[in-house]
């Protein structure tokens, strides 16, 4: 029966151009915003109240000091064309500005901007950005 679901995965994946592997960790909450090409790496770790747009990449990293996966803590907004890669960690309620490339530590309560990223702190970045939040 696993191969028939693993089946339609994969051509889910290619119909809807949304690639994330069933063996991904995310928490509950997680709300895709947009249709459009998602890719997420199956090693990825991704919080709880998680918001992803649309051509955004989680990858990993293949070589040099960022060798790995992401760890996304909880309430991250992950704006539209953004990049995240390599062993880094975000912490918990940061907003990921649309079409920014992150490969650096982002502390929590945080906005990552801009290619190379910059980290500003904010009080409450995700405030009217997930509204739908799981308790």
């Amino acid at each position: 029966m696993w191969l028939f679901y693993r089946i339609l995965l994969r051509r889910y994946s290619f119909k809807y151009g949304i690639q994330i592997p069933y063996n991904t960790q995310i928490g509950e909450g997680f709300y895709i915003g947009h249709f459009g090409t998602i890719v997420v790496s199956p090693k990825a770790k991704i919080g709880k109240n998680c918001n992803i747009a649309h051509n955004v990449t989680i990858g990993m990293a293949n070589r040099g000091r960022l060798k790995g996966f992401p760890t996304i803590g909880n309430n991250v907004w992950m704006g539209a064309g953004s990049v995240i890669v390599g062993n880094i960690t975000i912490g918990d309620n940061v907003l990921i500005a649309p079409n920014s490339f992150v490969n650096v530590d982002v502390p929590p309560f945080s906005i990552a901007l801009g290619n190379p990223c910059k980290i500003v702190p904010k009080k409450n970045p995700t405030e009217g950005y997930i509204q739908f939040i799981l308790e």
